[in-house]
């Protein structure tokens, strides 16, 4: 960090150069330059999979053949699900990324470490074999579960970077007081995971890495908050009934991609941006693709500030006011959703400019392209349709749209029936908790043999990778100073100039 800010108080000494208006607002140290190549390779990657299926569907009518069938034309599930011995490469997940988060490593090339206890006793002194006392490890690691299991959080779940949390092969459910937390850290994957029922929580110390313990203060009751943070991917994850988001993602955070989830039974579902004068968050990308956006959803799908936002492939089966939204300017592309509207007449509108003006918002960059509209479902575009804040127009978005029960058949937690409605009647922040050795135990438990790291801790080797179930620091540049000479450079140089000293 010291040597991006002298490189950028260099700048700022030698470079006073008269401003011009740049085309994107790149304003983050690690943020990708080049936004629109995001956007190409996510789209040809679909357009890839979709024709690979295709062709693999005609060879098996003319062979008599079954090899296309676990196929759906998502490439981020072709990337792995049909290797039937995917058990044991698990780590190859973190190949399979598309969008602006697609470099999150998550703990690719650590440990498997496979939680046993599903029990959150001391947040400050979390026990070896538990969820907590993995995501604070300070190496990477990939996180795995011994058995089915609720964990019900006693405060937040502070994640240190390099971590997966891979609930493939169990049905895992984090709930609880102030669930996931991400913040100031980069590298995180988190898939197929039931989060749910997250209400605030704070005001107690709680261990956030294996030699630091905080004070921690009131939790807003996010299932999941990004808060300055990078390479974030969030796959296959079903989220709902929280207090207030189901995800957040603020201050500064960039590098997302949110695919192939599944939101449901919440208010307001998704922030990007933390405030409408935060100007580090003028550098967010985010890529939110592949999801299903269920029933008794009501606005925030998601609600944007500042920032680059690229919606592509969803499924919108329900919102009550709105599906997208935002203040302060952002880019929105959306490609090749489906939108279907409510029955209210007054509700028909998929976009909201929030308290904002239309003679102000009439030229921000909002566009839809290859978007498909459903029971009287409209989104009313802003700004230059073909600005260079977007990527170039291809040929396979109405297409895509098309394919959307197939891209998105699998969204939210493997095994979740798709159109699942509410997946928890009289769920009242309890349930059952399952522990490796302790099967309907409410508090969980461990092995009590004392082998604590010889029975949790695993090689990154296939042979050892699957848990027995059958079925760090970040580099962020945070201190006033760089902010200062950051807003100081973005209003008065070229970005070009402060883009290649980065």
């Amino acid at each position: 960090m010291l040597h991006i800010t002298c490189i950028l108080l260099m700048c700022l000494l030698s470079s006073f150069s008269p401003p011009i208006n740049a085309l994107l607002n790149l304003t983050l140290p690690h943020q990708h330059p080049h936004p629109e190549s995001v956007v190409h390779d996510l789209q040809r990657k679909v357009n890839a999979s979709l024709w690979r299926r295709e062709m693999l569907s005609k060879e098996d009518q003319q062979e008599g053949m079954s090899s296309s069938s676990c196929l759906t034309g998502n490439p981020i599930d072709d990337c792995w699900r049909c290797d039937p011995n995917w058990a044991a490469d698990r780590q190859k997940l973190a190949e399979c990324g598309l969008g602006f988060g697609k470099y999150a490593m998550g703990g690719k090339g650590g440990q498997i470490y496979i939680v046993t206890d599903s029990s959150d006793r001391d947040p400050a002194n979390p026990v070896p074999g538990t969820l907590r006392h993995a995501v604070i490890q300070d190496e990477p690691l990939w996180i795995v579960f011994a058995a089915d299991m609720t964990i019900n959080l006693k405060h937040e779940l502070i994640f240190n970077s390099y971590k997966t949390l891979d609930g493939r092969g169990a049905n895992v459910h984090v709930t609880g007081h102030g669930c996931i937390t991400l913040q100031y850290v980069s590298n995180i994957i988190i898939h197929n995971i039931h989060v749910h029922h997250c209400t605030p929580s704070g005001n107690t110390n709680i261990r956030a890495s294996p030699t630091h313990v905080g004070w921690r203060g009131k939790s807003d009751g996010d299932g999941i908050s990004i808060f300055g943070s990078r390479k974030i991917w969030i796959d296959h994850c079903s989220l709902s009934y929280c207090t207030d988001g189901l995800i957040d993602a603020i201050m500064g955070s960039t590098g997302i991609t949110i695919s192939n989830s599944h939101f449901a039974h919440h208010d307001e579902v998704m922030l990007l941006g933390h405030d409408d004068k935060y100007l580090p968050d003028r550098g967010m990308q985010v890529t939110i693709a592949f999801n299903h956006f269920g029933e008794g959803l009501v606005q925030r799908m998601p609600r944007c500030r500042l920032g680059y936002i690229h919606v592509v492939n969803n499924d919108f089966t329900q919102w009550k006011m709105y599906a997208i939204g935002g203040s302060a300017n952002p880019t929105i592309n959306s490609q090749g959703n489906r939108y279907t509207a409510p029955a209210d007449p007054d509700a028909k509108e998929v976009t909201k400019r929030v308290d904002t003006d239309d003679r102000e918002w009439s030229g921000w960059n909002w566009r839809t392209e290859g978007d498909i509209m459903v029971n009287g479902a409209f989104f009313v575009p802003s700004g230059a349709g073909q600005s260079a804040q977007y990527a170039e127009a291809t040929s396979v978005q109405a297409k895509s749209a098309v394919q959307i029960d197939q891209l998105t058949m699998y969204s939210g937690v493997f095994g979740d029936p798709r159109d699942n409605g509410d997946l928890y009647p009289g769920f009242n922040g309890g349930g059952t908790v399952t522990g490796a050795t302790s099967k309907g135990n409410t508090e969980g438990s461990s092995s009590d043999d004392g082998d604590f790291f010889g029975m949790i801790f695993r090689g990154s080797s296939s042979s050892q990778a699957a848990p027995p179930s059958p079925s760090s620091s970040i580099v962020f540049v945070s201190t006033f100073l760089s902010l200062l000479i950051i807003f100081i450079l973005d209003t008065t140089t070229n970005h070009a100039i402060l883009l290649s000293l980065l």
